[in-house]
Formats: C-alpha cells, sequence, structure tokens
C-alpha cells in the first residue's frame, strides 16, 4: 500500500513538472507584452509593469515601495492562433506569503473570449527558484483565432514579461474592450490577497462583469489615507476614483485623516467623483471581542465621517460592501475572503457603482 501510494505522489510530480514543458516539437516566437496591449495602469512608468514609478513619487515606506513596483491588476491583450501560449519572465521582487496561492502571488492568469465573454483558460506558476525558467500556459487548443487577456502576477516586480506563440502563428496586439478609466485605491483586499489566481481580486471580476476598466493601486496593509497616493491619484488621467479607504487605517486614523485626503484630491479634481466604499465584514470577528470591537469602531467612524462628506464635498459618495455568505464559510484566514467572498464584493458594488459612473455619463 505504502508503494503504491508514492507511485501514485511521484507520478502526479512528473505530471506537474511536465505541465510546464515545451510541447514536443513546437518552437516559440516571444514578444514583450508591454509591445502588445497593456491595460490597468493607473498612470505610465518608465518600466511597464510598474505601476508607480518611485522616483517621480516620494514618501512611499520599503514595504509601500514593493508593493507599487508589483504587477497587480495588469493585464495583457494578445489576439492568436496558436495553439499554446508560453512565457517567459524576468522577475524583480518576488512574494512568497503564506495565504495567497503561489499562483496569485507569482504565476499567470489566463482568460480567452468565447461567445462574447471572458472564459477561464488555464493559470500556471514555476517553481520557487525557477521563476525564470519558460512556463507553457496554455497548449492542445485549436488554430483558431482567439482573444486572448492574461492577467500578470498579483504579487511580484516584472523586469520583462514576453508572451511566446507558436513560430508561423500570429500575434497581434488586441484593442482593449474595456471602456473608462476608473482608479481603485486600497487595501490588501484590493491587491488581491488570498485569491487563488491573479484575475480573481474584485476589480478584477468587477471589470469583466461590467466592462469597465478598473485600474488597481491596492497595497495590502498600507492602505492609510497617506497623503503621497493622493498625489499618485491626482496625477492620474481617470474619469473617476474608487477607495477601499477604511480597511486598514484604525478609527483615530480615519478621522484625523480622511477630510484632508478628500480635500487634497477635491482641490486639483474639483469633478472627478470620488466614491468611497465601506470596509467589510471580517470573519476574525465571529468570537475575538477585541477584533470585533475594533472593526466596528472603525466601521462606525467611516459611516459617521462619510455622512458629513457626501454633504460638504461636491461629488463624493459612500457605498456599502458586502464580501460575507449567509454561513460564513467566505474567509480564508479570518481577514481575506476566498475567491468567492471577493466575488460577493464584486457583486454588491456593482448597482451602485454603476449607477454612480452612469450620473457622471459615463455608460
Amino acid at each position: 500500500m505504502k508503494k503504491t501510494l508514492l507511485a501514485v505522489i511521484a507520478m502526479a510530480a512528473v505530471a506537474v513538472c511536465a505541465s510546464a514543458q515545451t510541447p514536443k516539437g513546437v518552437n516559440y516566437k516571444f514578444t514583450e507584452a508591454s509591445d502588445l496591449n497593456l491595460i490597468g495602469k493607473v498612470i505610465d512608468t518608465p518600466n511597464p509593469y510598474h505601476r508607480v514609478d518611485t522616483c517621480v513619487f516620494k514618501g512611499f515606506t520599503k514595504s509601500e515601495n514593493d508593493q507599487v513596483r508589483c504587477s497587480a491588476g495588469l493585464a495583457v491583450l494578445f489576439k492568436t492562433n496558436s495553439t499554446s501560449i508560453a512565457v517567459e519572465s524576468e522577475y524583480g521582487y518576488k512574494n512568497y506569503g503564506v495565504n495567497t496561492m503561489p499562483l496569485a502571488l507569482r504565476g499567470y492568469d489566463l482568460y480567452i473570449k468565447k461567445d462574447g465573454k471572458w472564459l477561464w483558460a488555464a493559470s500556471k506558476v514555476n517553481w520557487p527558484g525557477k521563476e525564470n525558467d519558460r512556463l507553457i500556459i496554455v497548449s492542445d487548443m485549436d488554430n483558431e483565432e482567439k482573444e486572448c487577456m492574461l492577467y500578470l502576477p498579483m504579487y511580484s516586480e516584472m523586469y520583462s514579461v514576453k508572451v511566446g506563440v507558436e513560430e508561423g502563428a500570429s500575434l497581434e496586439s488586441l484593442e482593449s474592450p474595456f471602456r473608462h478609466r476608473v482608479a481603485i485605491f486600497g487595501s490588501s483586499y484590493t491587491q488581491g490577497i488570498s485569491i487563488s489566481r491573479s484575475g480573481m481580486s474584485y476589480p478584477m471580476q468587477f471589470m469583466r462583469n461590467t466592462g469597465v476598466q478598473m485600474l488597481s493601486l491596492g497595497c495590502s496593509g498600507n492602505c492609510k489615507l497617506q497623503p503621497y497616493f493622493a498625489d499618485v491619484l491626482i496625477a492620474a488621467d481617470v474619469d473617476a476614483i474608487v477607495f477601499d479607504a477604511f480597511s486598514n487605517p484604525d478609527a483615530r486614523m480615519i478621522n484625523e485623516r480622511l477630510f484632508p485626503f478628500i480635500e487634497k484630491i477635491r482641490a486639483a479634481k474639483p469633478d472627478t467623483p470620488l466614491i468611497f466604499m465601506q470596509t467589510i465584514y471580517r470573519e476574525n470577528r465571529n468570537f475575538s471581542t477585541v477584533s470585533d470591537r475594533n472593526e466596528q469602531a472603525k466601521q462606525d467612524m467611516a459611516a459617521k465621517l462619510m455622512a458629513e462628506a457626501v454633504k460638504k464635498y461636491k461629488n463624493v459618495y459612500f457605498i456599502q460592501t458586502n464580501a460575507t455568505a449567509p454561513d460564513h464559510e467566505t474567509s480564508v484566514d479570518g481577514v481575506h475572503p476566498s475567491d468567492y467572498g471577493y466575488t460577493l464584493w464584486a457583486k454588491s458594488i456593482e448597482k451602485p457603482l454603476l449607477k454612480i459612473l452612469k450620473k457622471h455619463g459615463l455608460k
């Protein structure tokens, strides 16, 4: 019995490793992803896979510097008739967190258009220490032309991302089907901590569901209404800004920083809709009295101040969120939702957010 089990495990390991190998007889030609159509960027940067140029925007801590150089929320659009698709990567900073799948932290997530909708196709990541090896994302497809969207790693810094198709196959930039430019600044929730793969954060799900382009500036643990993040948002060419602003700061910090933060952005962008979301219910409140007290305090503070803000400032809004199912089985670690929890979040903001955008001519 023991020998049989070991044999099964060995066969499974070989199958996993083989999935990353080049299909027999296939040669690839590679194109830098930024030479195709890279979407999701809040602002232009010298390294196209960074979200913020930290040589221009100052004040970030070391952790924040790492995070804003990660490619969370970025995706490359292309079309090809290749029967397989590969990636060659050059990584900078890499994250090896324990509460998020490696597929999301360092891997790629591929969607292909089918019957007018984005359909998941494949997700792959290389083993630790072999991240720069060639990675076969998908193979054995037909040779019809396919419209593809490849999400980049959620919590890694990329120096180079090259998309590979078979020699002789076509590879062209795909015009974006997503409309408008809506920045979203937030916490680990917005970045996507605890998702299984990089296309499953709630901004990316919302984007696929609605066709509204979301430009992610999620910064895990570090969305605390800092003025230097406001500087980035002020410099960005966007139609609206959404904020997951009450998940990281405590009640005292929200009280001290919220109005100055709004006023800084409002002074530079007097007409841009600023849409704040209430933070979600964290499941670690279920039995911890300390967590319950602290979480309720910041939710109460956010609700109190935003009731004033929507009256005091022009085009400022406050909407509710939900990432919890009735059975409370949607948490990974007591703080972050599962993929399904993030699906609930995306659905909970869809109607109110679209209604606000429509009010401002963003249909």
